[in-house]
């Protein structure tokens, strides 16, 4: 695999291997490379994109680090004793294990949108209960909880209390009157695992007791009061028996692990792999990446591809097609240009692409999966095998050459070059004739003049070329398809400064017909460049035509909804105050009525009856002209319109339901109960409830004005996911059209059908960026909020 090193594939591995946390995902990326069987590269492709879609949906996966060493698992498979360390180690294997599944299993995740990954994170073994064990008698690799056992406790309070009373006494002693003048310094320590306290070394002999240490300047004996010599002794007892105990809780801890080794082994082998397709993930993100097309016709389509290696804001991205109408390309220009760089950013996305690796290019691209690859690039001199450039290139071409078939991609940098120009010209047109007819797919940088012309001329070949600017001496690097490239030499030369006549008596000595072909790639060149630099100015006005069109359309609609809505909210407001006067009227009325039956009939009490009655129907019809009024705007013609008597209807510039209790239409009315109170409405005014709709408290109208008056939220609970469809898509497309950022649906928790359903439309739905379901305080599982492109 020569030819991965040349495309600096070396390099891309060592940037993968960087976003592994394990020993063995570090392995996996560094020995990565291409696959030959197109369905291998697929599936590791689709198992990049899974792991990518994943983060955008839940975020950064759970941290995936432990320590790995064979040596533990023998040990467990032999039924030994573990220490704490690995302890410690394999339980964070079943909480990362743990943790993994939790990420994975939230309920807005559709696991059959992850066919790859879906059975990684299944088969993660998870146990809580060794997990809870462990936690809470382990405090770290060195240390057990005092409540690790019954026993462990009981010893260590018995040594708590011995320490105490220890120092106590040792307290008692060193600040006596009797001891205090023979003490070096009033502190307490430890040696030899006993009690003991610092005594000038001239006192030595006042104190009774075991010397156990001095200090280095010999001044200070370290002395073990013959008064606490029992104490220590029971300390030292009760040291040995923590320790036995110690030992027995370890063995019981090891004992929990032995039924799971198997799995254990298993999760590390999974959490390895989903390690490396994470840091497959995290590294697409970086380069800004998409999954290529994978093609069986031998085709390469790149669009604006980029070396991944240059900073991606120096890069000048390149689009090419091969292996359609030409399979080779001879790529010309001056050196420094990019041809290269060209050379190895096709050969290097083709190699990540064949590998599982997503490229820095549009998801448009597409990529054949080679059995072969070869390279010949950079110089080749070898001193130690005395071979000249020359002959170490032609070294690789030999290779190429025996072993391309039709099913090879080849990159040839500077092909012939390190020889006689004439002979290395003609053996370089030679040998791409003879790769064009073995059909491999070849891409060639030269400065030969001829092979400009074979490749101009020849069927299934095409020029390309990098672009030079020739006032400032510096390279473009933009890939210009169909123009052969200039060396430049003698402008290059001129513009540095060499003397005119040395430049006409160079270009005298060039035949008339190359110089006539050199004209004319020139203005080639010249008119390529101009219709480029034309086709990206116009580009760049369509967008802000564009832009413009959308900026006036959007005003637009905004003031007419706007308009629309302040004279619906005006008619809505007049109505809500005229049926809120006749209500008080008609409660008046009703208890004059009232009155009127508790008392004697009296010409009084007639009359003020009457009057009330009077007004009353004065009221009704002000009512009446100030609704015809309202609805003068609406022409249409109702007469046809059929309502039944008990036909429910809604009531669209109320908002409220009513049931119609006359069919006695005039002047396009009808007469319909709402509430208590009864009203005559324009037809225009009713929809007709069908059966089916008669439970649902939905208000229409404001929906439509929710919706044409672009808010931030839209409530489809109560709605099948067919109406809740066709409500949220008109929603996004107003929010859209709005420029609004993010949005929140609503759609209740319930069996999660309808949440399912909405998710799969916002899959699809081009005016959605991303989704995630709302946190604390934004509903939670009720709820999507939505980031609008």
């Amino acid at each position: 695999m020569e030819y991965l090193e040349k495309l600096e594939f070396n390099k891309i591995v060592e940037r993968l291997s960087s976003y592994c946390s394990l020993d063995t995902s570090k392995n996996i990326a560094l020995n990565l490379i291409p696959y030959t069987d197109m369905n291998e590269v697929k599936k590791h492709l689709k198992q990049t994109s899974e792991a990518v879609y994943l983060i955008q949906r839940c975020g950064m996966p759970p941290d995936i680090y432990f320590r790995e060493e064979e040596h533990s698992i023998k040990t467990l498979e032999g039924y030994g004793v573990l220490t704490l360390e690995w302890i410690l180690n394999f339980t964070e294997i079943l909480k990362i294990s743990q943790n993994l599944k939790e990420y994975f299993n939230k309920e807005y995740i559709d696991k059959e949108e992850y066919e790859i990954l879906e059975p990684i994170f299944s088969s993660l073994y998870t146990n809580k209960g060794i997990i809870e064990q462990v936690q809470k008698s382990i405090i770290d690799e060195n240390t057990l909880y005092d409540n690790a056992s019954k026993n462990l406790a009981i010893i260590r309070k018995k040594q708590k209390n011995i320490e105490q009373e220890i120092k106590q006494k040792l307290t008692n002693m060193i600040h006596s009157s009797s001891y205090s003048k023979y003490v070096q310094e009033s502190l307490i320590t430890i040696r030899n695992e006993r009690y003991v306290i610092p005594i000038k070394e001239e006192y030595r002999s006042k104190i009774k007791g075991f010397v156990h240490d001095f200090s280095s300047s010999g001044s200070t004996v370290f002395i073990e009061p013959i008064t606490i010599f029992e104490l220590n002794n029971e300390l030292s007892d009760l040291k040995i028996e923590e320790n036995l105990e110690i030992e027995k809780i370890i063995k019981e801890l090891s004992k929990l692990f032995y039924p799971c080794v198997d799995e254990l082994k298993s999760n590390i082998y999974n959490l390895s792999k989903l390690d490396f397709i994470f840091a497959k993930a995290k590294y697409a993100k970086e380069i800004k990446a998409n999954e290529p097309k994978i093609n069986n016709e031998k085709l390469i389509v790149l669009n604006e591809a980029r070396h991944p290696l240059i900073d991606e804001k120096k890069v000048v991205p390149i689009s090419l097609e091969l292996g359609d109408e030409y399979n080779t390309l001879v790529i010309t220009g001056p050196n420094t240009g990019g041809k290269t760089v060209t050379l190895k950013t096709v050969g290097l996305l083709t190699c990540m692409a064949c590998s599982g690796l997503h490229i820095p290019a549009k998801s448009s691209s597409s990529i054949c999966v080679f059995s072969k690859i070869y390279a010949d690039i950079g110089d080749e001199q070898s001193i130690a095998d005395s071979l000249s450039t020359f002959s170490a290139h032609m070294k690789n071409i030999v290779n190429i050459v025996q072993n391309a078939d039709d099913n090879t991609l080849v990159l040839v940098d500077e092909l012939g070059s390190g020889t006689d120009p004439v002979e290395g010209e003609a053996l370089a047109t030679s040998i791409l004739e003879y790769l064009y007819n073995k059909k491999s797919i070849t891409i060639a940088t030269t400065h030969y003049q001829e092979l400009k012309k074979y490749a101009m001329m020849s069927k299934g070949f095409e020029n390309a070329s990098v672009e030079f600017d020739v006032n400032t001496l510096t390279p473009t690097y933009r890939l210009l398809i169909g123009v052969p490239g200039k060396s430049n030499a003698f402008e290059i030369s001129k513009k540095l400064g060499l003397k005119e006549d040395i430049i006409k008596k160079s270009q005298d000595r060039i035949q008339k017909n190359d110089i006539e072909f050199e004209e004319l790639i020139k203005q080639i060149y010249i008119d390529k460049a101009q219709i480029e630099t034309e086709k990206l100015e116009i580009s760049n006005k369509l967008r802000e035509v564009k832009q413009l069109k959308e900026n006036l359309e959007r005003d637009n609609t905004n003031l007419l909804e706007k308009e629309k809505q302040y004279l619906e909210n005006a008619r809505i407001e007049a109505r809500n105050i005229i049926l809120e006067a006749k209500e008080e009227a008609n409660d008046i009325i009703r208890n004059m009525e009232e009155l009127q039956q508790n008392m004697k009939t009296s010409k009084e009490n007639s009359d003020s009856i009457k009057k009330a009655n009077i007004s009353r129907n004065s009221l009704n019809n002000k009512l009446k002209e100030l609704l015809k009024d309202n609805n003068q705007e609406e022409t249409m013609d109702y007469k046809e319109m059929k309502l039944d008597v008990n036909t429910p209807v809604f009531i669209q510039r109320f908002g409220k339901q009513g049931i119609v209790v006359s069919n006695n239409i005039k002047n396009n009315e009808v007469i319909v109960q709402i509430d208590n109170m009864k009203i005559n409405v324009p037809i225009s005014d009713l929809k007709v409830i069908e059966k089916q709709e008669k439970n649902k408290n939905v208000n229409i109208n404001t929906k439509i004005s929710k919706t044409k008056t672009a808010k931030t939220e839209i409530n489809v609970i109560g709605n099948n996911v067919e109406e809740a469809s066709f409500i949220i898509e008109k929603f996004l497309d107003d929010c859209s059209l709005a420029k609004l950022e993010t949005v929140r649906i609503i759609h209740g928790k319930g069996t999660g059908k309808l949440r399912k359903g909405i998710h799969k439309l916002l899959d699809k739905n081009p005016h959605v960026d991303s989704y995630r379901m709302g946190t604390y305080g934004e509903g939670e599982m009720g709820v999507t909020v939505v980031k609008l492109k």
